[in-house]
C-alpha cells in the first residue's frame, strides 16, 4: 500500500499557471499557494527583471507586448522541464499568452492548471483605492506605476473576453476580493 501511495504522489505532478493583468493579485495568490501546497513558485517578473538588469535584452519594463513574446518561449520550456522532471511548480505573471495551450502536447497539458485573475468593472470602480493601496503587498515595486482606473478596467475586460474565446479558467473578482485556493487534486 505504501508503494501505491508513493506512486500516486509521484505521478500527481502539477504546474499551476496564474495569469491576469497588473494589480489582480497574481503574486499574492502564488505566495499563498506556495505556502499551502509547498510547491515552488516562479515569477515571470523575476525573469523579466533579470534579463533587463543584466543587459541581455534592450527591452524595458514598459515594453509589455514585446516582453510577452520574448519571455514566453523561455517560460514554456521551464514548464516542460518541470513536468518532464516530475516537479510541481507555480508560474505566475502577466506574460502568459491566451493561446498557451498550442505550445504543449497532450502529455504536458494534463499536468497544467491555468487560472486567470480578473477584476470586474464594478470591483475596480468600488475598490480602486484599495487596489492601489495593496499594490506592494508582496513585491515592492521599484518604479512609479501611474495606474489608471480606465486602463485597468479595459485590461481586465480584454482578459475576460480572451479567456472566454480560448475556453480558459478564470477567477472573477466582483464584490469582494476573496480568492479561494484552487484544489490541487
Amino acid at each position: 500500500m505504501l508503494v501505491m501511495s508513493l506512486w500516486l504522489c509521484y505521478n500527481a505532478i502539477m504546474v499551476i499557471m496564474i495569469a491576469g493583468t497588473t494589480h489582480t493579485g497574481k503574486t499574492a495568490l502564488a505566495q499563498r499557494m506556495m505556502e499551502e501546497y509547498k510547491f515552488p513558485y516562479y515569477s515571470i517578473d523575476h525573469l523579466k527583471m533579470g534579463l533587463i538588469r543584466s543587459g541581455q535584452t534592450k527591452l524595458t519594463a514598459e515594453n509589455d507586448a514585446e516582453l510577452a513574446s520574448y519571455l514566453w518561449p523561455i517560460v514554456k520550456e521551464i514548464i516542460k522541464t518541470a513536468i518532464e522532471n516530475r516537479q510541481n511548480l507555480i508560474v505566475e505573471g502577466c506574460y502568459i499568452p491566451f493561446d498557451w495551450q498550442k505550445d504543449f502536447r497532450e502529455e504536458y497539458l494534463r499536468d497544467i492548471r491555468y487560472h486567470c485573475l480578473i477584476m470586474t468593472e464594478n470591483y475596480i470602480e468600488n475598490h480602486f483605492s484599495d487596489i492601489v493601496k495593496f499594490e506592494n503587498a508582496v513585491e515592492h515595486r521599484l518604479y512609479a506605476n501611474a495606474l489608471s482606473k480606465t486602463a485597468l478596467i479595459d485590461d481586465n475586460n480584454r482578459n475576460l473576453r480572451l479567456c472566454k474565446k480560448y475556453d480558459l479558467h478564470y477567477i472573477l473578482i466582483d464584490s469582494v476580493y476573496d480568492i479561494r485556493l484552487p484544489s490541487v487534486k
